[in-house]
């Protein structure tokens, strides 16, 4: 009886093992993958100035709207 609680002992000693070392695998990869990506530029001159013409745009059609309903 106490053979057979070694080897299981020794089995989910491995299983767990096993895991713990494919998690730390997983988690140094995603890191790597983070690290190697190039940063997200949100403030492009170029984006911005598109993006104020297009309110700008809206703005003038919505006053174009309003004064016509006058």
């Amino acid at each position: 009886m106490a053979d057979m609680q070694k080897k299981m002992a020794a089995a989910l000693a491995a299983v767990n093992g096993y895991l713990m070392m494919e998690e730390q695998m997983a988690a140094d990869a995603s890191r790597q993958l983070q690290e190697s990506q190039a940063p997200f530029h949100t403030h492009s001159p170029w984006s911005q100035c598109g993006r104020q013409d297009m309110m700008t745009m809206r703005r003038l059609m919505q006053l174009r709207t309003f004064t016509s309903l006058r």
